[in-house]
């Protein structure tokens, strides 16, 4: 159940979610997206031009974070509003656990017409990877 309102106040906090990306994730999103570029599945090229290693593609790692909203928000389209910068890359070593991908939100304001603002810290092994990461969020 998405929730209302009156249910709602700043400082309210979503649920953490945790994900994991692998290389294998990687390959699924180029071919879904269109996205090729090497520096998302080769680890020389990557390195080559400056990279610590494959990286995942920025709009993966915006959408895994968007999903704590939605999934709060218990409808994809009460997502009104979503922005984000890209801080730093998230890392996806050759491995089966690949990287993990840690988001919290928090309720930042009360807007008009039942809608809120909310603020994501967004982090993969420790660093945190989008900033000013927000969502005005319409509830009920």
């Amino acid at each position: 159940m998405s929730p209302r309102p009156v249910d709602v106040a700043v400082g309210t906090e979503l649920p953490e979610q945790v994900s994991r990306v692998t290389r294998a994730d990687l390959v699924r999103y180029a071919g879904a997206s269109g996205d090729l570029n090497v520096i998302h599945w080769n680890e020389r090229v990557a390195r080559e031009v400056g990279l610590p290693g494959v990286i995942a593609h920025g709009m993966l790692t915006a959408g895994l974070a968007a999903r704590a909203v939605t999934a709060w928000a218990g409808d994809p389209g009460a997502v009104v509003e979503y922005s984000v910068r890209f801080s730093r890359p998230v890392v996806v070593p050759d491995d089966a656990d690949g990287a993990e991908l840690t988001v919290r939100g928090r309720v930042a304001a009360l807007l008009e017409d039942g809608r809120v603002r909310v603020d994501l810290t967004v982090t993969s092994g420790g660093e945190k990877v989008l900033s000013l990461a927000r969502a005005v969020v319409a509830l009920g």
